[in-house]
């Protein structure tokens, strides 16, 4: 059963909630907080390149007290290995976080990742003491080269960046999640609860989003939605499901009944 000892743990850090939620694509910033509260998540990522340092003027951070969540800043929007490494260590610089997710994209019109370029900046980031949560392709291998190199946890896709897809492959999220011992966390692909909600009940650790919650209709309705969502998957996961069969099975079994 789900309970107060069920916490997802990244690198020895502890949390309460498996939802992690983005800051981009709101209507404001106020709109931002009303959603990620809704949410429940305590890991908020922030693309260092789109936030402004400059904490004279308005800023998301202003929205977001470090005292209730925990900033994970990310290199979105970053196509080449030297490019993350630069803005991992401007985030630190800044005081934002050394827990950073880390992408590499290699193709603006799909935001697949550079499998390549990512390998390498994983390894240097590792090596300077980031813990780094890298987002990847659904390829196991990669998976496991990343966490032999290092990282604190996997973050493959399960479709590509802000599409609504859901889960495309789930076998070879299935494959991931035999392959590595560091958490899986889906990152990217989720439209709706039921796609956060199929990521659980595979086994996943967590889930990460943000157009899934920022494009909707109701973006605080959807934010509260997906964060029941990844509740009832994990404790359905927890629960252990029926096998499926290709006939039918009485629910009230037929054996003892007097004729």
């Amino acid at each position: 059963m789900a309970n107060s000892a069920d916490q997802l743990v990244i690198a020895g850090r502890e949390f309460s909630s498996r939802l992690m939620v983005g800051t981009g694509k709101y209507a404001s910033f106020e709109q931002m907080a009303q959603a990620i509260a809704a949410s429940g998540a305590e890991i908020v990522t922030v693309a260092v390149r789109r936030v402004n340092l400059d904490r004279s003027q308005e800023s998301l951070l202003d929205y977001l007290p470090l005292d209730r969540y925990t900033l994970l800043p990310n290199t979105a929007g970053c196509y080449t290995a030297e490019d993350a490494i630069r803005t991992c260590r401007l985030a630190r610089e800044a005081g934002m976080s050394d827990m950073v997710k880390l992408e590499v994209l290699g193709d603006e019109k799909t935001l697949f990742p550079d499998n390549e370029e990512l390998l390498e900046a994983a390894r240097v980031l590792v090596k300077e003491g980031f813990t780094v949560l890298p987002y990847t392709s659904d390829d196991p291998i990669v998976c496991r080269k990343l966490e032999d190199i290092g990282c604190a946890a996997v973050m493959p896709l399960g479709a590509p960046i802000g599409s609504g897809l859901g889960i495309r492959n789930p076998a070879n999220i299935r494959i991931i999640l035999e392959t590595v011992k560091v958490p899986v966390i889906v990152d990217a692909g989720v439209g709706t609860a039921s796609d956060a909600a199929i990521a659980m009940e595979l086994g996943c650790h967590g889930v990460l989003m943000n157009t899934g919650i920022a494009g909707a209709r109701d973006p605080i309705a959807m934010a509260e939605a997906m964060n029941l969502a990844v509740r009832a998957g994990r404790l359905a996961y927890l629960a252990g499901r029926i096998p499926k069969k290709l006939y039918a099975t009485a629910s009230s079994p037929l054996e003892g009944l007097v004729a």
